[in-house]
């Protein structure tokens, strides 16, 4: 089973398009686009369980310069 979630991101002034090259880099990172709206990278991840997205997100992409807020959002199929 693999858990997938989208992640908003908010970036600095001029920092998005930085952001998404560095965030499609991280292994577990499926899609990371630059785009314009009220987030500035929106990323596509995955995991094989709810514990070790959460890793990828507060360890990895959390960390990058450049980031001042995340919204992890998961794939939910019912």
């Amino acid at each position: 089973m693999v858990v997938q979630a989208y992640i908003l991101i908010q970036t600095d002034v001029g920092k998005a398009a930085e952001v998404a090259r560095e965030v499609g880099n991280i292994k577990g990172v499926t899609l990371a686009e630059d785009v314009t709206g009220p987030y500035d990278v929106i990323v596509r991840a995955e995991a094989r369980n709810v514990d070790e997205l959460g890793k990828l997100v507060v360890s990895k992409v959390q960390n990058l310069d450049g980031i001042t807020r995340t919204l992890t959002c998961p794939v939910v199929h019912i």
